[in-house]
């Protein structure tokens, strides 16, 4: 069945290619490939994955190909063939598209003896080794090794083969570097020494964030038109994931990265299956119409980086089926040319399969969503990946709550606050936006007033765009409250009280109170503001017998307002987000959830009845809607690796008939099955039988 799908060839190396790029296979050569692997292995795993893109490793640290550039390392193994060329051949005879991968972040002996202004240099003034193969040394991302000897590479290349791009990874450095040119360059532009601490209280980091920016903008710059001036159709992709795009000025993005490369290949430790799908509304989150890709590995992605093993095919498909989910086009990567482990090939040809039935409809559909988070890019542009994750786990919080509650959502990022955007959304949540501006406050006042409501936590709208502490937060006089006492903790024992009939305290039965976080803001509501819940004051935790509350419930711990234009505002003034993302107590779940479907005021337009864990999402078209549903249920949900598939159902589907419509035809998307449905009240019901992973239910309206 799936051979009957087609490669277009339309837009075979014109301007627009990507368009056409969308699933894709990806071989990262080891240096001994060239006498040890089988081309002809591969361009059949183009075929049996439907493949219509490809990226193959070309030069940058090692060459594939007879390179003529000085000091561009060519593999020992080389000889006088062409591997690279050979696999580029081979996907052009499938009228595939074609990119080159190069990295540049490691130089061999020869080079850094030539070039040591190349090499990047440590705190302490060493010339830095690479961590994990010391006989060679770590690139300065920032240096002439960058800005013009990788453009020689590139220009080569692109004059030489039959490619639409080149993809660069590790392209972007390895933090801070202290060699003479960057203490130089970085005094110059910013009037500070180079930052010997990641704080956010140090101006010197936060200067060096907006420096590395700069030059890294410029690369991307210089490097895309060193290609274009060769053949114009090409572009310089570089690997942009969605941290990255909290790094970089987002019109560079806009004009210089046709498509989005999300570089996250798989759980590590802890990690839910939906993280893969969250970086496609994250991607959207900024740039809603442009194509996005999630790269997975074949591989396991742990620290001990067994980079040439083979994850169980149920967890491969699992992160594949998550990020198609959410509108990630699929990507698969293999290390290593030699395969001596071929567990993971069906595994990836049913997922690609899968998606090639289901691309038709997805072409034909865009997101849609009531609810939307709010990404913070403003607060989390200024950590390092390091500190990023636990600024992140507010947010994380309230994904997973409303992943568990059913409620289809999409993201907002703060860079893309306009009218237009925020008004697609009835509800926007700002989990912990702490760093925000006067103008984002306005717009967030405006939504609101043109009948939007707004789910806000914590410390949102503490501090400035430059993460200078504020006296008063932005947002406050809107939400409703005043601060009585500023932010505490961590503070252990803590409870809020249920405090009368409030929709937000539903679902408590037999609790008066519940558990509450552990950082705290004493708040005191205005008085047309109403408090479904009130801080129990703190008592000991130890000796067990002094384990009671000594004073009566007091001081809001939700601020619940009602506005005149019709939208609702709640403030919840603890961690709640960030608790619920690091103990999962279902209470906090049950809060989040609740108070969102308040905000909401009304019932959501899509709902799903049956028992499992499924992350939803909801696509619409000229006339017709589709509900994506991944099945997420599954003991290794919250802890990779995923060892077999677990099925549910029934489930099913209620959905709001928009005025004016009525429905024609109920179906399921990858087989056409016709599902019988009712209509009552306003809404289809159709139910379906199995879901084992991933399906899509289509409502085609008259």
């Amino acid at each position: 069945m799936l051979d009957t799908v087609p490669h277009s060839t339309a837009n075979l190396r014109q301007p627009d290619w990507y368009k056409s790029a969308t699933r894709w296979t990806q071989l990262t050569l080891a240096e001994d490939d060239p006498v040890r692997f089988d081309p002809a292995f591969w361009i059949d795993v183009f075929k049996r994955t439907r493949s219509n893109a490809t990226c193959i490793s070309a030069g940058g640290y090692i060459a594939y190909y007879p390179s003529k550039v000085n000091l561009h390392y060519v593999s020992k193994f080389l000889g006088d063939t062409d591997p690279f060329g050979a696999l580029v051949e081979g996907a052009r005879s499938l009228d595939m598209h074609v990119m080159a991968r190069v990295d540049p972040h490691a130089i061999h002996e020869d080079a850094a003896r030539a070039h040591p202004e190349w090499v990047m240099v440590d705190r302490d003034g060493n010339p830095a080794r690479h961590w994990a193969y010391p006989d060679v040394w770590v690139t300065c991302a920032y240096s002439d090794y960058n800005f013009k000897f990788m453009p020689e590479v590139l220009r080569e290349i692109t004059a030489n083969y039959d490619i639409d791009a080149i993809f660069a990874n590790r392209w972007q450095g390895h933090g801070v570097c202290y060699c003479d040119a960057c203490r130089s360059d970085f005094k110059a532009a910013s009037g500070h020494d180079l930052p010997l601490t990641n704080s956010l209280e140090d101006p010197a980091w936060l200067a060096w964030g907006a420096w590395r920016r700069t030059k890294l903008s410029r690369l991307v710059v210089e490097w895309d038109e060193a290609m274009k001036a060769i053949k114009p159709h090409t572009s310089f992709i570089p690997n942009m994931g969605s941290v990255s795009l909290m790094e970089f000025d987002l019109p560079m993005i806009e004009k210089y990265c046709p498509f989005l490369c999300v570089d996250d290949q798989g759980r590590r430790g802890t990690e839910p299956v939906w993280m893969a799908g969250r970086n496609g509304k994250r991607m959207r989150a900024t740039f809603q119409d442009r194509p996005a890709i999630l790269i997975t590995s074949i591989g396991p992605e742990e620290a001990y980086r067994w980079k040439d093993a083979v994850t169980l095919g149920p967890e491969i498909r699992a992160w594949m089926d998550s990020g198609v989910t959410q509108g990630l086009l699929p990507w698969f990567t293999k290390f290593n040319g030699v395969v001596p482990d071929r567990r993971w090939v069906e595994p990836v040809a049913e997922s690609f399969g899968l998606h090639a039935l289901l691309e038709p409809a997805l072409a034909a559909t865009a997101p849609v969503a009531e609810i939307a988070i709010l990404d913070p890019t403003t607060t989390l542009r200024h950590h390092d990946h390091h500190s990023r994750r636990a600024a992140e786990a507010h947010d994380l919080g309230f994904y997973h709550a409303l992943v568990e509650a059913r409620l289809p959502f999409e993201m907002l990022s703060d860079a893309a606050m306009t009218p237009e955007r925020m008004d697609q959304f009835k509800v926007l949540i700002l989990a912990n936006s702490t760093c925000l501006s006067e103008e984002q406050a306005e717009a967030l006042e405006a939504y609101v007033k043109r009948g939007g409501s707004l789910v806000v936590a914590y410390e949102t709208g503490t501090r400035t765009p430059d993460n200078d502490r504020r006296q008063t937060p932005l947002l406050a006089d809107l939400l409703g409250y005043e601060v009585t006492r500023p932010s505490r903790g961590p503070v252990k024992n803590t409870y809020v009280a249920l405090n009368g009939d409030h929709p937000i305290n539903r679902g408590f039965d037999g609790a008066a109170r519940v558990m509450g976080g552990t950082h705290l803001i004493g708040v005191e509501a205005v008085a047309d503001a109403a408090q479904p819940l009130l801080y129990v004051p703190d008592f000991p935790d130890l000796p067990m017998e002094e384990v009671y509350p000594r004073e009566e419930p007091q001081g809001a711990a939700i601020v619940a307002r009602e506005h005149q234009g019709g939208g609702r505002t709640v403030y919840i003034p603890w961690n709640i987000g960030a608790i619920f993302w690091e103990v999962l107590a279902g209470d906090h779940g049950r809060l989040i959830a609740n108070s969102v479907r308040w905000a909401l005021g009304k019932r959501p337009d899509v709902e799903l009845e049956g028992r499992g864990v499924v992350d939803l999402s909801v696509r619409a078209g000229a006339g017709e809607v589709m509900v994506l549903v991944n099945n997420l249920t599954n003991p290794m949900m919250m802890k990779g690796p995923i060892r077999e598939v677990h099925p549910i159902g029934p489930l099913t589907l209620s959905l709001a008939v928009p005025e004016g419509r009525s429905v024609g035809r109920v179906h399921l998307v990858s087989t056409g099955e016709d599902l019988p449905f009712t209509l009552s009240n306003g809404r289809v019901r159709a139910t379906m039988g199995e879901l084992a992973t991933l399906e899509a239910i289509q409502v085609d309206w008259n």
